[in-house]
């Protein structure tokens, strides 16, 4: 057989045209795979041939599926799970146009026939930032009528915070008044949220193959599997201690550790801006006052998660005892039927008042109840891994990782409180001791791609660990832009954490400049934004160079007054109106070039 140039007739060729017209990068690759398998069967008999021509117009038909995957990641958890659903959607041969929500027009939606969402819930009840514009819309007045569109949302969140998945419920419930139908109902997950995040992406396959019968011919038995990740929350990599160093001094009333593990073997990498994930464990103690308060036995059988373990290995190791959720404080009412219980649930203060600096001892202690250890271990949640800034640039420490811990101490109710991986980390663990760790990605915490851009660094407290690996990175990729450290903590000689390093950053020029702000070396209190707000003409015109600021620290207080001294900074150096300054933040937004790290 003689190959031409262009083998196609006229007609062939006009079709192949009109076919590729407007075709995106998903289509042309699944083109691609199809006509390499018609050119693998070109030599199989006829009935073959035929056979992959029947499934060639199944999964042609399959595609015609109008499908989009909307994610509004803070950590890029949600992006993840988008990414890996439209991956899925590809094996059955649908194709999912996967769309952050910054990057989508909301005025679109009248034009969807089946919208997935995948979004996370930012500290109490907020959007994470690519999200607001978009939740804004469709939970307000111009939020179209959707009476053709069938949807689902997966939400992630964290039972610590009140608002728990507050995001997806909101975009859930507003999608249900503008007419649209669920596909599946909404799920929610806490911060072990694989499993769930798997159940509901199963259900839907199955109910876009339901949709589109013809897509189930080419994988009818597909289903989510667990991705082959090597270390994870389910499966950490147990790090060797290499160094704790205590870095706040002797009059300070503060206890904060440098803390250094080693990655040698693992093969794990890490970006200055991603976390590390401890596995911790709980405050020992605490374990023996509740199965004491209870009366039961430290060695009773309980299980979990289909896994038994006696019950002190459970309360030590397995549930969240020294924080309480409104999760639990609701199966505590439920189980003993205790009104007074119930009240704290009735009343908005009166929740956040309780679900503050209280444990589940608490709970036990002022509103009694008879449990056996499998009640116990039902009302409480999973443990999870507790998240720490990375504070070190891989480029810079090689096969290691550095995470600043600060302690947390306090008493209340005239019982002595600890939190559960601080003081792991301070008390129980040692030098050449193991830690279990895996790495939390957060691509929404980057420096800029071009190292001639200038960058201002702003944290209070341990929320300096990033701009450590920012500063190292920095060094060692010989970065070209202006940098800038806005620096806050309580006193100079006590609190000034990593004093030494920005000294030396400073005089090599790696660090450009250093604001700090020690609020109780004065008689009236200075924090970061009053230091901000001095500094403002400077830190617009670093603005309007095209600087990019980088926020981390305290989410409740810190972040917001200095959001606020941001943008009033915005209004006042730009001549701007507040709508005028809010648009111009906005933008900081949308281009990356504002960026937080706040919990």
């Amino acid at each position: 057989m003689s190959i031409k140039l262009n083998p196609l007739s006229e007609a062939q060729a006009k079709a192949l045209e009109v076919l590729l017209e407007g075709a995106v990068p998903e289509q042309l690759i699944w083109l691609n795979g199809y006509f390499q398998g018609l050119t693998a069967s070109y030599n199989k008999p006829a009935v073959a041939i035929g056979q992959q021509a029947q499934t060639a117009a199944a999964v042609v038909a399959a595609s015609h599926l109008k499908l989009t995957i909307l994610y509004g990641s803070h950590t890029g958890r949600s992006e993840g799970i988008a990414k890996k659903l439209g991956g899925l959607l590809g094996e059955k041969s649908i194709s999912a146009s996967v769309l952050a929500m910054d990057d989508y027009n909301p005025k679109q939606l009248t034009d969807e026939e089946n919208l997935l969402v995948i979004v996370s819930t930012h500290g109490e009840g907020e959007p994470p930032e690519m999200a607001e514009d978009f939740h804004r819309f469709i939970t307000g007045k111009r939020a179209p009528k959707l009476p053709n569109l069938n949807f689902s949302v997966l939400a992630l969140g964290d039972k610590s915070y009140k608002l728990f998945c507050q995001t997806g419920l909101d975009i859930d419930h507003a999608l249900k008044q503008a007419g649209a139908k669920e596909l599946f109902p909404i799920v929610t997950c806490d911060v072990d949220y694989e499993e769930d995040a798997n159940t509901w992406m199963n259900a839907i396959l199955e109910k876009l193959a339901a949709l589109q019968p013809a897509a189930v011919s080419t994988s009818a038995t597909s289903s989510v599997q667990e991705e082959a990740v090597v270390y994870n929350q389910k499966n950490p990599f147990r790090a060797t201690v290499i160094d704790k160093v205590k870095i706040t001094g002797r009059d300070s009333d503060k206890e904060v550790y440098h803390v250094e593990l080693d990655l040698n073997g693992s093969g794990i990498s890490y970006q200055p801006g991603d976390s590390v994930g401890i596995l911790t464990d709980n405050p020992p103690v605490l374990v023996e006052q509740i199965i004491e308060r209870l009366k039961l036995d430290t060695d009773a059988p309980v299980v979990l998660k289909k896994t038994e373990y006696s019950l002190n290995v459970a309360l030590r190791h397995q549930v969240e005892i020294t924080l309480l959720t409104r999760d639990v404080i609701q199966k505590y009412a439920e189980k003993t039927g205790n009104p007074e219980v119930a009240k704290i649930l009735e009343n908005d203060e009166l929740l956040d008042s309780y679900l503050w600096g209280n444990d589940i001892l608490d709970l036990l202690v002022e509103f009694p109840a008879e449990l056996t250890a499998q009640e116990l271990i039902d009302l409480l949640r999973p443990l999870p891994a507790r998240l720490y800034s990375i504070s070190s640039s891989q480029d810079a420490v090689g096969d290691e990782v550095h995470i600043t811990v600060a302690t947390v101490r306090y008493e209340n109710k005239g019982r002595n409180r600890e939190g559960a991986a601080s003081t792991y980390l301070a008390d129980r663990i040692e030098i050449d001791e193991e830690v279990p760790v895996y790495i939390e990605r957060n691509p929404g915490f980057r420096l800029p791609e071009s190292e001639e851009t200038p960058i201002i660094m702003v944290g209070a407290g341990t929320g300096i660990a990033p701009f450590r690996a920012f500063i190292q990175q920095s060094e060692v990729q010989k970065r070209k832009g202006k940098t800038w450290l806005f620096f806050g903590e309580r006193r100079f000689y006590s609190d000034f954490l990593y004093q030494i390093e920005w000294q030396k950053a400073l005089k090599k020029g790696v660090l450009g400049k250093i604001d700090l702000a020690f609020s109780r070396d004065q008689e009236e209190k200075i924090y970061v934004q009053h230091r901000l707000a001095q500094q403002q003409k400077e830190v617009f015109d670093w603005l309007q160079s095209g600087a990019s600021f980088y926020l981390c620290g305290d989410m409740k207080h810190m972040a917001k007054d200095v959001q606020k001294t941001l943008l009033e900074i915005i209004q006042t150096q730009g001549g701007m109106s507040e709508d005028q300054a809010r648009d111009y933040f906005k933008k900081l937004k949308k281009d990356k070039r504002f960026q937080t790290d706040v919990y």
